[in-house]
């Protein structure tokens, strides 16, 4: 099969379509047949040799899929069938031609729903979800700060932070992006560039601050984010684009408001067993990543269907081919898109 590749780490001019082995399902695991993968801000810190797999993960790019089942491996449960079109979270090797998927970390594809937007949903959606209700416990009526607002997981947050009837707030770079996260739901957004984010969303907020920052930036946003949190705010650190190093006197800054400060990587979530598992397969406890899975599908995923009532839509920028890889890596590094770069896997 073909897959996106690079020998060596570096730029994008590193990455290369090459032939590479097919895989095979294990006990468990289903084969999928991929038609469309998408690019995350891991890809690209992975081609620079900065964020390995996590360990028996594919060292193939991608961390979501859409396709269609293709194969099941020995003691898959018969949820899925060949033919089923599914997407599904990944550790790894979703842009590829084929991907082996633990059966409970795939979803069905909604209905009328291509493959290119099916596969916008799974890393972006699932990591904002998580980010709300597994970490942020986000309640009707709080105020959310998304930092990277335009960006695939911030537009997926902007929708989940209105399906969860409270108050999306968020930072972008340029007119554009802030007006295509108004179109999303945002009840005011701020260009970080040309103003002080902090002093604007407390003008917004009457003077009292925000409930919850999801931030992807990090260190050099510390001081405007603890500026406009609230009192008993919870501050979600799931990427430092900007480092992590900081200097100043965070920690009496935290105590003086009882904030909190939340840390979260989904895609390093490991298997979870009770000591007993080796001896008792009742003692199971399923993975967080299955959890996730199972909450996002029963709780969000028919809000994707055309007849939902308030209607979830993932925002695909733009599509590339498998063999445009370094191209889609580009408009990534250089903060071009506005919601998802989708890498279309061919036939």
């Amino acid at each position: 099969m073909f897959a996106a590749y690079f020998d060596c780490p570096g730029g994008p001019e590193n990455l290369y379509m090459k032939e590479v082995m097919k895989p095979n399902p294990g006990e468990g695991e289903v084969l999928v047949k991929v038609s469309a993968s998408a690019l995350n801000r891991a890809d690209l810190l992975q081609r620079r040799g900065k964020y390995p797999p996590p360990k028996g993960a594919s060292d193939i790019l991608g961390l979501e899929a859409a396709g269609s089942v293709a194969g099941l491996g020995p003691g898959c449960s018969g949820r899925w069938r060949i033919g089923d079109a599914v997407m599904a979270l990944l550790p790894g090797g979703g842009q590829a031609q084929f991907v082996t998927v633990p059966e409970g970390l795939l979803m069905p594809i909604p209905k009328d729903m291509t493959f290119i937007q099916a596969a916008a949903i799974p890393e972006a959606w699932l990591t904002a979800f998580q980010l709300l209700h597994f970490v942020g416990k986000v309640q009707e009526g709080e105020r959310v700060l998304i930092h990277a607002g335009a960006s695939g997981v911030g537009m997926a947050a902007i929708q989940l932070v209105r399906l969860a009837k409270a108050i999306p707030i968020v930072t972008a770079g340029t007119q554009e992006k802030l007006e295509a996260t108004a179109n999303a739901g945002a009840a005011a957004g701020f260009n970080y560039k040309n103003e002080d984010f902090s002093e604007k969303v407390l003008e917004f907020t009457q003077g009292s601050g925000v409930d919850i920052i999801l931030d992807c930036v990090g260190a050099s946003y510390w001081e405007k984010n603890l500026n406009c949190l609230s009192t008993d705010g919870r501050w979600i650190i799931y990427g430092l684009l900007s480092g992590g190093e900081i200097h100043g006197d965070l920690l009496a800054r935290l105590i003086s408001k009882r904030a909190s400060i939340h840390t979260s990587l989904l895609r390093s979530r490991d298997k979870e067993a009770s000591s007993g598992y080796q001896q008792c397969m009742q003692c199971f406890i399923p993975q967080y990543k299955e959890r996730l899975v199972r909450a996002f599908t029963e709780e969000v995923l028919p809000h994707f269907s055309g007849e939902a009532s308030p209607r979830l839509q993932p925002l695909v920028d733009s599509v590339y081919p498998l063999h445009a890889i370094a191209e889609a890596h580009r408009a990534m590094e250089e903060n071009r898109n506005i919601g998802k770069i989708v890498i279309e896997i061919p036939v």
